[in-house]
């Protein structure tokens, strides 16, 4: 049962009333079937389809196993696992039983995930098969594991997922969380270097679907919904698990990587109404020689995050489509989107305008708020913020200043309330001391017709001035000369801003949830 009320979303900010007994899994699930959607299809993997009353079946049989191992309360459990039914019924299985999750990119090294073991002192891992061998070398004798499950056809001698749920029994009583308790860890994607554990409470996933999903996505119960983000993410948990149970939509999972073959497969087979996406995955689908035409899908709306969107992207998808997409921001700290654009209101080229129930302030180098049309650090103030950060004092004090959370982006204000994007605090150059932005210039370079990607750097000339220099991946086949790109940027943007250099690559070094990391390209 949902055990919450929302208050009139025309009052500002919103509240969430959520009473202090809550545990998010029994939620999410149980308002279905009390719903009367037990026989609705909850979600479509590559394997088959499973409905609302068979999801709770399987998160009831993963809090069985779990516990039947001798898993207690606020152990925490690794779940390195690629997007199927099993992802969300051993996520689900693990909080309904107290349990925390720690949702691992499935993307990662062998060293990564010693890190992760290591840092976050789980009792149990639960890895998809294909996986596996990233962990073979951590597994002789782990400092605090106590519990290797295999999910998959062969478990290779550990204990298998399916096996033991297929013996667990159906049925679980949810344990007594309270929503202020932890509930899970994402740890964040590294584009600035080491990952850090966030840990999550139990009250702030249905407060994602609550501000965010339901006014602003508009997401309902007849919608289809495919997130090309995974749900190790912290945007994919929000698109595939939190906002679909929160309505009663259905999801579409893929185990697979996002390629624009897998993907337009699916956007075909299964016509998605909601399709959530990142800039490179858009910008790549639409270079595409297979891109579908706009009768083929039957997208309502799409969505982006996890880097600003270039204006030209946004408006080639639309008038490919018809269909706008949603560019917004969100974080590993802040659960999911804080700032959007709207449907019906989008300007391309801007993340949009506070989520209400977020607040949002931009502060200069000396923490003062700054005035209309400033760039500025965006700070934000919402309640699905982070608790701290696991073992790292330093960067919790850093990041969560009171109810205040510094989010390390650059970005200005216009006179409308639009937020723009002015990259991250630690990307800012200052050119003959001016502040340019990696981003505007990057979006100037992408709207060239033979620019697939690129990223903006600061780079010191013979002076030991900083200027930008740009890595810039071309689309297959095209042709593009350094001065003509170097023209281009200048002929968008004030003189001053266009990169001194220009480097060809194949392509960019990057996250494993798709983030450029240009921490790696300033060396």
């Amino acid at each position: 049962m949902s055990g919450f009320s929302s208050a009139d979303h025309s009052v500002s900010p919103p509240i969430v009333s959520i009473p202090r007994d809550y545990n998010a899994a029994h939620d999410l699930v149980e308002r279905n079937l009390i719903a009367g959607r037990g026989g609705k299809v909850a979600y479509i993997d590559d394997q088959g389809r499973y409905t609302y009353a068979e999801l709770a079946e399987r998160v009831n049989r993963a809090a069985r196993a779990l516990t039947g191992l001798g898993l207690e309360m606020e152990n925490r459990v690794m779940l390195a696992h690629l997007d199927t039914i099993d992802f969300p019924s051993v996520f689900l299985g693990a909080i309904k039983a107290g349990i925390v999750p720690v949702s691992a990119n499935t993307l990662l090294t062998t060293a990564d995930y010693k890190f992760m073991l290591e840092d976050s002192r789980v009792r149990a891992l639960i890895v998809s098969e294909a996986l596996l061998p990233a962990f073979l070398p951590l597994l002789d004798n782990p400092p605090f594991l106590k519990h290797i499950i295999v999910s998959g056809k062969d478990p290779h001698g550990h204990l298998h997922l399916q096996h033991l749920m297929s013996r667990a029994a159906t049925t679980f009583s949810p344990a007594p969380t309270a929503a202020d308790d932890p509930c899970f860890w994402l740890y964040s994607s590294g584009s600035t270097g080491m990952p850090k554990g966030a840990v999550h409470i139990h009250s702030s996933l249905i407060q994602t679907a609550e501000l965010y999903a339901k006014p602003i996505l508009g997401i309902r119960e007849g919608d289809v919904v495919f997130s090309a983000a995974k749900l190790f993410f912290a945007y994919g948990l929000g698109n595939a698990l939190t906002f679909p149970l929160a309505v009663g939509a259905t999801a579409i999972l893929m185990a697979e990587r996002p390629t624009a073959a897998g993907v337009f497969k699916r956007l075909k087979e299964y016509r998605p109404t909601i399709f959530y996406g990142v800039p490179t995955l858009y910008g790549t689908l639409l270079a595409s020689p297979d891109l579908p035409g706009k009768d083929e899908l039957a997208l309502r709306v799409c969505t982006s995050a996890g880097e600003a969107l270039p204006a030209d992207l946004g408006r080639r998808w639309t008038e490919r489509f018809g269909v706008e997409i949603l560019d917004g921001i969100g974080s590993t700290e802040m659960l999911h989107i804080f700032i959007s654009n709207r449907p019906g209101e989008v300007r391309y080229g801007t993340t949009g305008k506070p989520v209400p129930g977020y607040r949002i302030r931009l502060v200069g180098d000396h923490d003062e708020e700054i005035a209309t049309g400033e760039i500025g650090e965006l700070q934000i103030n919402g309640p699905t913020s982070a608790i701290h950060y696991w073992g790292n004092r330093a960067k919790t004090l850093e990041t969560f200043v009171g109810p205040w959370t510094r989010s390390g982006d650059k970005y200005t204000r216009d006179a409308q309330g639009y937020y723009t994007y002015g990259g991250r605090s630690d990307d800012m150059l200052k050119v003959g001391g001016i502040y340019v932005s990696p981003a505007e210039v990057e979006a100037a370079l992408v709207s060239h017709q033979s620019v697939l990607e690129c990223a903006v750097v600061g780079h010191e000339d013979a002076d030991k001035l900083v200027k930008p220099k740009a890595f810039v991946v071309l689309k297959p086949d095209a042709k593009a000369t350094a001065d003509e790109l170097k023209a281009h940027v200048k002929s968008k943007l004030a003189p001053y801003k266009y990169p001194r250099w220009v480097e060809f690559v194949a392509e960019l070094p990057k996250t494993a949830t798709g983030k450029i990391q240009r921490f790696k390209l300033r060396g």
